[in-house]
């Protein structure tokens, strides 16, 4: 009987215990992303009075003030039309590390939108492959589900990134379901026929929930940048955002 007992105690604690196991998970799943909203307060920069001049490169993020904060943070992405509003960083020492800590280097679940060392900071690869997990709350790279949609597809193309001394501007040209391959170690970009290969294989894409404007023209000699997240919880998937550089300013 006292056995008995024992295993139904052990049993009542484990439920305990994975019941706060749970609610804490779900407890950082609803605030996910929220240290973001205070980061944004102190480095983006509000719009000035249109009467006021201008500097000829207007960059409304405060560079300056995220680097003393973090001196791995090199760029900042922005999708009009989606919460997609972050800075993105690169470890120098560890291609994980921004997986489970966010861009103030501070433990978090929903880490940080972030590249490896595969590529580089410059944006000149011929793909850069920019990562962020996909939170259930909406957050981070959560909003590149909304482009499945072939109409919200359709009316937000713009990806814009923001650096020191320059602003790019992409065009979106896919967005489709891939597998998890890793595509910096499975593809050598850096080969255009093999690019351009590849571009090909995006274009044929006859998957319905895939988004691709076969009206592009894009090709190995672009440079490209592809946004990379998780898939409704399935490991061996990925969603995949793929934009091209149409200008830049310097």
């Amino acid at each position: 009987m006292k056995k008995r007992t024992a295993i139904a105690g052990i049993l009542v604690l484990a439920g305990v215990i994975c019941a706060g196991v749970a609610e804490y998970q779900y407890y950082q799943d609803r605030h996910a992303g929220k240290e973001y909203d205070k980061l944004k307060k102190e480095v983006v920069k509000e719009d000035t009075d249109q009467a006021e001049e201008k500097p000829a490169l207007d960059i409304p993020i405060d560079f300056a003030t995220l680097q003393s904060k973090n001196p791995e943070i090199y760029a900042w992405i922005r999708i009009p039309g989606t919460v997609i509003d972050y800075p993105i960083a690169q470890s120098e020492t560890d291609n994980a590390y921004y997986l489970d800590h966010n861009a103030e280097k501070e433990e978090n679940a929903a880490g940080a939108i972030f590249t490896e060392d595969y590529n580089s900071k410059t944006f000149e690869d011929p793909n850069t492959v920019i990562y962020g997990h996909g939170m259930t709350n909406g957050t981070m790279f959560n909003g590149l589900h909304q482009y499945m949609d072939r109409s919200f597809f359709d009316e937000n193309r713009e990806i814009i990134i923001y650096m020191p001394d320059q602003i790019l501007h992409y065009k979106i040209f896919a967005a489709y379901l891939y597998d998890n391959r890793h595509l910096m170690q499975s593809i050598n970009f850096n080969n255009k026929d093999i690019f351009q290969a590849y571009l090909d294989n995006v274009f044929n894409i006859r998957d319905m929930q895939a988004s691709v404007d076969t009206s592009m023209k894009v090709t190995a000699d672009d440079k490209v940048i592809t946004l990379s997240t998780c898939y409704g919880g399935m490991s061996d998937k990925r969603y995949l955002v793929q934009a091209v550089l149409e200008s830049k300013e310097q």
